[in-house]
């Protein structure tokens, strides 16, 4: 796979997955760590598997979300159910163009880095 063509997928992935935080408001210097953490992991997983390039996007923010579930708790929380808060999920878990959903409605919310327009502060 040609340098280029990775580092601009993982940049983008990470400016998208960065937009998603700040819009919840949690993009916090630790959690910038995470979000580092998970480029680098997926940075050697598209160097052995090049033709999983255009899924880097959904394997981050999937990593960070689980980063973050581990330390702090739930994220992103959905917007779209009053029932008790629940994270939304990425879809497809493996392949291009990915979108956080809510899994209780079946509702595609945002595109993974669209959820500046959803969120609520």
């Amino acid at each position: 796979m040609e340098l280029n063509t990775l580092e601009r997928a993982l940049h983008t992935a990470r400016a998208l997955v960065m937009a998603d935080l700040v819009a919840g408001d949690v993009a916090e210097a630790q959690i910038v760590s995470l979000v580092e953490a998970a480029v680098t992991h997926r940075r050697w997983w598209v160097e052995q598997w090049p033709e999983g390039v255009s899924y880097v996007t959904g394997l981050i923010a999937q990593d960070v979300q689980d980063a973050l579930l581990e330390r702090y708790g739930r994220w992103p929380l959905c917007p779209v159910c009053t029932e008790g808060p629940h994270a939304l999920d990425v879809e497809p878990e493996l392949g291009p163009d990915p979108h956080w959903v809510c899994t209780e409605t079946a509702v595609s919310v945002a595109p993974v880095g669209g959820l500046a327009g959803v969120l609520r502060r």
